[in-house]
């Protein structure tokens, strides 16, 4: 970046500003005079060769940072088993059922457990389209071209998610173990059902939109929800409603076995654990102030539920809660923009595993909040957080999540990452309120400050 700033500074002192286009185009004279200040050097050609041979990912590994990473953890929350989403976006859903699955597995002494992600999902994207149908309602009113009734036909119906959506799913749906309602194709596959479902929404939003009768479009959504439905039906199969299952310990013994309704299934295991109200979701925005709530705009998985709302802290006060949690054994809801850096083979989140300002000879000096702001880096992906190794004085040097992407990923189905990089491009986690200090605590008393569903933080939901 130096270079290139000294560059713009010798070319304007020359008389760059003559060879401007007048319109702010590239004028002829303006492409001859940066060609002229590049000259093909032994560097440039090597790197010219290989990059056009070559995926960048594959040059740029730095090979200094190729020793396998400490795996030893100072704190470890117990869990067992690895999970895979397989070709979905429901990284989040997997991810919260996780840290319930690690609770229960603990608690009851059992060998493994895994919940059916296929039995929410299916009425996550249910409400969702019962969502997207009453926003329009609301918004008939509003020009096509208004920036939310957009916002709303460009997102209909979106496999990801965050937090608030499993909260509020399983405080209305329960849960149910796997072999309950098993994963399927379609639950392992989502993009192509997602897609079609998503035109008949945007074709019902039109319909609903144009409705003269107040009384109409209540009657006429209840109508295209019937027809959802049979189209979830037929991908997913249908939500049991109630069930027998039997319960075994770590030595494969049966200890009972019971009926139950999914919500009844969750109150014998989870007792009174109130997910919508026993968590925080804390943010790291660099974007925001800190200390503040916020709250953002028809974010969220079931209309009459709750809006994705935040607490806005600095990074170090994040850190210290989510040590708090893993010296407890309590897993974490735990996102991040998981793309940037990530050495798969190694399993590591690094922000030296790769040096492309070496090999494309710029350097890339955006911190994090200029990130966020440009749309170069928000959250992109769901998972636990399991792990901390500290040092002598009680500072983090690595952080451990468990992934869903199945137990070849990675190392052993984790991903381990520098604390730096926890830094760099963690942005949030939820964390039971019993581990927050009371003086934080009262900051959720604050009125939240509401933001645009098409916040940049927000773009990359996952």
């Amino acid at each position: 970046m130096k270079r290139l700033f000294t560059l713009a500074i010798t070319l304007m002192a020359a008389g760059t500003i003559s060879a401007q286009h007048p319109d702010g185009g590239l004028s002829e004279a303006m492409l001859n005079e940066i060609r002229s200040s590049h000259t093909m050097t032994q560097a440039d050609r090597a790197a010219h060769n290989a990059l056009a041979q070559t995926p960048i990912a594959t040059l740029a590994i730095n090979a200094d940072n190729l020793a396998m990473i400490d795996t030893h953890f100072s704190h470890r929350v117990k869990t067992s088993g690895i999970t895979n989403q397989y070709q979905s976006g429901r990284c989040w859903l997997f991810t919260g059922l996780n840290v319930l699955r690690a609770d229960m597995i603990e608690k009851y002494d059992m060998g493994s457990l895994t919940f059916s992600h296929n039995y929410l999902f299916f009425y996550d994207q249910l409400e969702k389209c019962n969502l997207f149908l009453q926003a329009v309602i609301d918004t008939k009113s509003l020009p096509m071209e208004d920036r939310q009734v957009e916002w709303l036909f460009k997102n209909p119906l979106s496999d990801g998610g965050q937090f608030t959506g499993v909260s509020n799913l399983i405080m209305k749906y329960g849960v149910v173990p796997a072999e309950v309602m098993p994963e399927n194709y379609q639950s392992n596959n989502t993009s192509q059902i997602s897609n079609l479902i998503s035109q008949k929404l945007r074709e019902y939003g039109l319909k609903l939109r144009e409705q003269k009768d107040r009384r109409a479009p209540a009657a006429l959504k209840v109508e295209m929800l019937k027809e959802i439905y049979s189209m979830l039906v037929r991908a997913y199969g249908v939500p049991p409603t109630e069930f027998t299952w039997t319960r075994y310990n770590k030595q494969g013994e049966a200890v009972d076995t019971k009926t139950y309704t999914p919500k009844s299934f969750y109150a014998e295991y989870f007792g009174e654990l109130d997910l919508e109200n026993d968590y925080v979701m804390i943010m790291n925005d660099p974007t925001r102030e800190y200390h503040k709530v916020y709250e953002i705009e028809y974010d969220r998985h079931v209309y009459d539920g709750h809006n994705w709302v935040y607490l806005n802290l600095p990074i170090d006060e994040v850190k210290a809660l989510a040590i708090a949690s893993i010296k407890d054994n309590a897993a974490m809801y735990f996102s991040c923009d998981v793309g940037k850096f990530l050495l798969s083979k190694k399993g590591t989140l690094d922000i030296n595993n790769f040096d492309y300002a070496s090999l494309l000879g710029v350097e890339f000096p955006m911190n994090k909040e200029q990130r966020v702001r440009t749309f170069a880096s928000g959250s992109s992906h769901a998972m636990t957080l399991i792990a901390v190794d500290l040092d002598e004085n009680g500072e983090a040097k690595k952080w451990m999540v468990e992934n869903s992407w199945g137990a070849q990923s990675g190392w052993q189905g984790n991903l381990i990452m520098t604390n730096e990089w926890f830094e760099e491009y963690m942005f949030r986690v939820v964390i039971n309120k019993k581990y927050i200090p009371a003086e934080t605590l009262k900051l959720l008393e604050q009125k939240p400050t509401m933001l645009p569903s098409w916040d940049p933080m927000f773009s990359y939901e996952e």
